[in-house]
């Protein structure tokens, strides 16, 4: 065991949180700071290149290549669980879509934890902190900042069309999704850098890297965090890693962030000794600290993928049918950094209610000019859209929990999907939803015929059973080390991320999410690391 040294910091992940920390926490020239990621540089091309998060996600050098557990409300499937292993994490391999979520998502996260510094008001400022908005500095946006956000370089009549038929059915244009409100629909705005994406590592970690008192290590694998009791209860001391064949420890003065995310921070925790005590012993771990909500509480955006075959307008399946069509499409990327291969996963969004029971925009959809039968395949012969439509704020909660004490044995993901009333309600209702959207005179003139799931489900019972056979995660994990009150004995952590019952140990990263924001959760996640990098500097 050799020692990799003594740092001021060490975090532990070098993903959207981790890369803005470690920015933030170097800019204090006395503190040393050690950043460790188990996948490597972000050097390979398609990270960078919109379309290539298709070669990224089931990719060993850019993705853990996890699977949920077969779920029952998914007809026993199991999914694959795309999480990023490369400097930036996630954000080098995600949707680029700059969302913050709801007002109610942060005023709800301040009423369960007691801290009035997560509302929307106070977060609002943090957001803007890094932001470099298109638009320029307003009273929602900021400039100046690392994280780029722009309009894209792209559009499509048949995404035009949608949009207009989800107007006649109620859903508003609107410009902006980002001022806490975000009901309505535009077209998705992106992180990206004139037409490349921007992922955190070139944003936060690459000007950081200059710095003398930042040391990156990539390719190492964390093994457990090193606690030790102290004079007033346990202590985290530092991490005992791998890498290039060789065992580390590495110790701490000051703090450990664990910012691994959503699946990883909960298993290093378990591995560590932190967690459920009774499935520690199951697994010859000794508790520590039995922590029973660890790896708890997980919940996901689950998308409900709608194809409708169209008539007479472009859509990328026809676009890119053949070597021309591809060979044109790779030519306007080359020379204008536009057109398909600048594409964001999804292009257009909208936010709507699946009735009038709901306070706010409880559905999002994320709206694509093409189709295919699932991620990985080649796309459809026929010209097609996708209106894919989740459920923002899910009842269900699933858990991530290991599946032995070898810290390389991928942990169990069991997100639950569909296991409540609730859930499969909302999901129907978002079915129908679409085919109202679909049935607009907007749409008409390209006669669309629903593809998938298909007309014959059509009461609430058989609609719910076709979104469990058409759903597909979005890849919004949360919440399995949740924030909360001393009280509470399910909370991992309390409002300023430390964990009950370890001195010295943080986690920040999207898994203290006691609820999941009402859309995408990169940019928040990025907020939470910013807040509490502030006041570690404060």
């Amino acid at each position: 065991m050799e020692s990799a040294g003594e740092y001021d910091y060490i975090i532990i992940g070098a993903g959207t949180a981790g890369c803005v920390l470690a920015n933030r926490l170097t800019r204090n020239k006395d503190f040393q700071v050690l950043l460790i990621e188990a996948g490597g540089r972000d050097d390979y091309v398609w990270i960078h290149i919109p379309v290539g998060y298709l070669y990224c996600i089931g990719n060993p050098r850019t993705d853990w290549l996890l699977k949920t557990e077969p779920d029952p409300g998914l007809a026993g499937r199991a999914l694959i669980y795309p999480r990023g292993k490369v400097l930036g994490g996630c954000s080098s391999i995600n949707g680029m879509i700059y969302m913050r979520g709801q007002r109610s998502d942060y005023d709800r996260w301040a009423d369960i934890t007691g801290d009035a510094s997560w509302r929307w008001d106070n977060v609002l400022p943090i957001f803007m902190k890094s932001e470099d908005h298109h638009g320029g500095v307003n009273a929602i946006h900021g400039a100046g900042g690392e994280w780029r956000v722009e309009r894209q370089r792209l559009s499509w009549e048949i995404l035009d069309a949608f949009r207009d038929a989800a107007e006649h059915v109620g859903i508003m244009k609107v410009d902006d999704f980002n001022g806490g409100d975000n009901a309505g629909s535009a077209y998705f705005e992106v992180n990206q850098r004139r037409g490349i994406r921007l992922n955190t590592a070139k944003a936060f970690l690459r000007p950081a890297s200059r710095r003398t008192n930042l040391t990156i290590m990539t390719g190492c694998h964390v093994e457990k965090l090193l606690v030790e009791e102290g004079a007033n209860g346990k202590v985290c001391r530092g991490v005992q890693f791998s890498g290039g064949g060789r065992m580390f420890t590495a110790t701490a003065r000051r703090e450990t962030l664990l910012s691994a995310g959503a699946v990883n921070s909960p298993q290093i925790l378990q591995l560590s000794g932190i967690g459920p005590a009774a499935m520690l012993h199951q697994h010859g771990i000794e508790p520590l600290v039995d922590a029973p909500g660890v790896g708890e509480n997980l919940q996901d955006h689950l998308q409900l993928r709608m194809v409708f075959k169209v008539k007479g307008v472009k859509t990328l399946n026809t676009t890119a049918a053949n070597w021309f069509g591809k060979m044109r499409i790779g030519l306007q990327y080359a020379l204008f950094q536009s057109g398909p291969m600048s594409m964001a996963p999804s292009q257009l969004g909208a936010f709507a209610r699946s009735d009038d029971s709901q306070a706010t925009a409880n559905l999002e959809y994320h709206v694509q000019p093409l189709s295919l039968e699932k991620f990985g395949d080649p796309l459809h012969s026929f010209p097609a859209f996708t209106a894919s439509v989740c459920n923002l704020r899910p009842t269900s909660r699933g858990h991530v929990r290991i599946a032995s004490n070898n810290s390389f044995a991928p942990p169990k993901i069991t997100p639950n999907y569909l296991s409540t009333a609730q859930d499969r309600k909302v999901a129907a209702q978002s079915l129908q939803l679409t085919r109202r959207i679909a049935a607009a005179p907007a749409l008409a003139r390209y006669q669309p015929e629903e593809f998938k799931p298909g007309i014959h489900y059509r009461t609430e019972e058989e609609l719910a059973e076709a979104a469990g056979l058409i759903g597909t995660t979005i890849f919004h994990p949360v919440g399995t080390c949740k924030m909360g009150r001393a009280e509470d004995p399910m909370a991992v952590v309390d409002s300023d991320l430390r964990v009950k019952g370890v001195d010295r140990l943080r986690v920040v990263d999207a898994s203290v999410m006691p609820f999941i924001t009402s859309g995408n959760t990169n940019s928040p996640t990025m907020m939470i690391a910013e807040k509490i990098a502030a006041q570690i500097m404060a």
